[in-house]
């Protein structure tokens, strides 16, 4: 694993222009990026586009992008996240020109079983449902293990403001989806107030 002080490095040479240093931050954080990705849209191809996309951006605007404790990897996952959720509006429009046309049998997703798809298209109904600053937080502390400082970092919130949202945030989720949700009951990652 590298250390904070190897990436603040690579990344002042990635700055810089030096490719070979951007190459290392990608090669640092590609994976965490598509797996948060994965999380996010319908596919692994839309995945791996949108984590293309995300370290486009992270190039393009090198010289404007947030550092959090000296990693990039905060500032990569909420663009992950925007991203995301350009796709998904994308496919949104596709989907409601597809859904006019006629239509034939429903096609299920042999591995997964009703109950489980009834349960995440729940949760992800649920999460749709918050703000984006406050579903950006529980996604970011949740399930991609960033501490609520960090991800409120991350989002431009005081590590005040966001305790505060992402309490609000889980409130709301408890209320719909009641407390027996996985995603309610990850524990927060270490040196993060609840």
């Amino acid at each position: 694993m590298t250390s904070i002080a190897d990436e603040t490095a690579l990344w002042s040479r990635a700055r810089s222009g030096d490719g070979r240093a951007f190459a290392s931050v990608f090669d640092l954080h590609r994976d965490r990026a598509f797996r948060h990705a994965l999380r996010l849209v319908a596919s692994a191809h839309d995945a791996e586009d949108v984590v293309a996309a995300a370290f486009f951006e992270l190039w393009r605007k090198r010289d404007r992008v947030s550092v959090v404790d000296g990693s990039v990897l905060p500032w990569l996952l909420v663009t992950t996240t925007n991203l995301a959720r350009n796709t998904g509006r994308g496919l949104r429009r596709h989907r409601a020109a597809i859904d006019r046309l006629p239509r034939s049998a429903d096609l299920v997703d042999p591995a997964e079983t009703a109950e489980e798809r009834i349960a995440r298209e729940h949760l992800l109904t649920a999460v749709r449902a918050l703000g984006e600053q406050d579903a950006a937080l529980v996604v970011l502390t949740a399930l991609e293990d960033l501490t609520v400082a960090d991800a409120g970092a991350a989002l431009g919130l005081s590590p005040g403001a966001a305790r505060v949202r992402l309490h609000r945030a889980r409130k709301k989720l408890r209320d719909r989806l009641g407390p027996a949700d996985p995603l309610l009951d990850t524990p927060l990652p270490e040196g993060a107030a609840r």
